[in-house]
């Protein structure tokens, strides 16, 4: 029998063409497989009368996941719900006219109506979609991480990232997303203010029923952080059950004093800005109860800086 690891291994060196393969044959089994014109899929598994509809790119299934299946079908099989998923073969933001077609055909066929609670979820491009296309079911929760609001060069000129998209149409159908999500019950928008190209996409959804929760020292990849802290499916699946606020957010974010990326980030920040008190308390903290070499040195050598000047880390933490 082999390892996880092994064939975690043995997944990862599929050709392109045998992903797929595996990808389709799920669908054919567990519900459906559709081409979606020459840079999309879609793959329905039927489950529960709670739907997840996420939005994914093969690179990132492919690197990211030990299964090479999409996200959301892991988050749906492991709660028994139905899932939809969207995946995309290039950085597309789903601009395609088979994705909106698909879309139109779903709303005519009501498919979305047979489902007691229905979830969009997706991150940076993928959460541009997530936002965008939940117009189709009114109702539909939505969480975007690090979404963009459009790359229209008339309302987002100042994102210089991605200048290959510029000439791609975000003024036609399902476009500007902050206005697609109009019918939805809640959307909540999860990004890091720190970093300041994000948080400027997330201020244009600003709507009476958009939450903002902005997680400082998360970095660029906010969902692989968020996953990484292992709390993602906890909070998708609060937001699907209509649970999800502010406050049980921050609940599960308090995992992140255990993430030692955010504590590295924050004690990068605290450095960076001169604080070395602060640093120093970070340091003992994550030394102490994590047993992290990285931080035992950085103690060290603030502990060393403190005593030139005559000074010391007060005796315990706040």
């Amino acid at each position: 029998m082999k390892s996880v690891g092994a064939e975690s291994a043995d997944l990862r060196s599929l050709s392109g063409t045998a992903w797929f393969d595996r990808i389709r044959r799920i669908g054919e089994e567990q519900g459906s497989f559709e081409r979606l014109g020459d840079s999309h899929v879609s793959l329905y598994s039927k489950g529960s009368s709670t739907l997840i509809v996420t939005f994914e790119t093969v690179d990132t299934i492919r690197k990211t996941q030990a299964d090479q299946l999409p996200f959301g079908l892991s988050i749906a099989r492991g709660r028994g719900w139905s899932h939809l998923g969207l995946i995309a073969e290039r950085q597309s933001w789903f601009r395609d006219p088979s994705v909106y077609a698909f879309f139109d055909r779903l709303v005519d066929d009501c498919f979305f109506d047979s489902f007691e609670n229905v979830l969009f979820y997706g991150a940076g491009m993928c959460g541009y979609a997530a936002a965008a296309f939940s117009v189709a079911a009114p109702g539909a929760v939505v969480v975007a991480i690090q979404p963009q609001a459009t790359l229209d060069p008339a309302i987002a000129g100042w994102d210089p990232r991605w200048p290959e998209m510029r000439r791609t149409s975000f003024t036609d159908r399902y476009g500007f997303a902050p206005d697609m999500t109009d019918g939805a019950s809640a959307v909540y928008l999860i990004y890091d203010p720190e970093q300041t190209l994000d948080s400027m996409h997330a201020a244009l959804f600003a709507r009476p029923y958009a939450t903002l929760l902005p997680c400082r020292n998360l970095g660029r990849d906010t969902a692989a952080a968020l996953d990484g802290m292992r709390v993602l499916p906890s909070v998708l699946q609060a937001a699907a059950m209509g649970a999800l606020d502010r406050t049980l957010f921050r609940t599960f974010y308090r995992s992140r004093r255990n993430f030692a990326p955010y504590l590295k980030n924050l004690l990068a920040r605290l450095d960076n800005d001169g604080r070395l008190i602060l640093a120093g308390l970070v340091a003992r903290n994550a030394a102490k109860r994590l047993r992290l070499p990285q931080f035992e040195t950085r103690l060290i050598e603030i502990e060393t800086q403190l005593n030139r000047v005559g000074e010391g880390l007060p005796p315990s933490l706040v």
